[in-house]
């Protein structure tokens, strides 16, 4: 088995282990690996437009509010939106700030034929420390990850 298919593999027990409806949980470093390896791979990033400009943007990335900003409601035209931009083939990674929002929307995809849909664990910014902070407990950043600012 080779290095893809044994990161798939252990990404699909761990959904199947949380009793998940979509197909994997990844860790950020695992996402970026598949991003690279997998063709047609995609990832989408559900965080709002305020925390792609004002914390940062990971390049090449489908960039789709599951809430929208500033209101904080929920995009009513979230799968639309996903459905225009992303084949329902392709492998789809969710990455959102934490991972909450990013379970969300992978669910909401896989329950729309998105059969290869996974979500990022830790999301970009990671778990909050004791003081309240993020960026120090995990994360796409904090993997030293691909991103860029503003």
């Amino acid at each position: 088995m080779g290095k893809l298919s044994e990161t798939l593999a252990l990404a699909q027990q761990r959904s199947r282990d949380a009793g998940l409806p979509y197909a994997g949980l990844l860790t950020p470093r695992e996402a970026w690996d598949l991003l690279q390896a997998a063709p047609g791979a995609r990832l989408v990033d559900v965080r709002t437009r305020a925390e792609w400009d004002w914390v940062g943007r990971v390049p090449g990335a489908v960039e789709l509010e599951w809430m929208l900003y500033p209101g904080n409601e929920p995009n009513p035209h979230f799968l639309a939106q996903l459905q225009r931009q992303v084949d329902p083939e392709a492998l789809v990674m969710f990455l959102c700030r934490s991972g909450v929002r990013s379970n969300n929307a992978a669910t909401l995809a896989a329950g729309h034929g998105y059969t290869n849909a996974y979500n990022i664990l830790e999301g970009f910014e990671g778990d909050k420390d004791a003081h309240g902070h993020r960026g120090k407990l995990g994360g796409w950043r904090f993997a030293g990850l691909p991103w860029i600012q503003g």
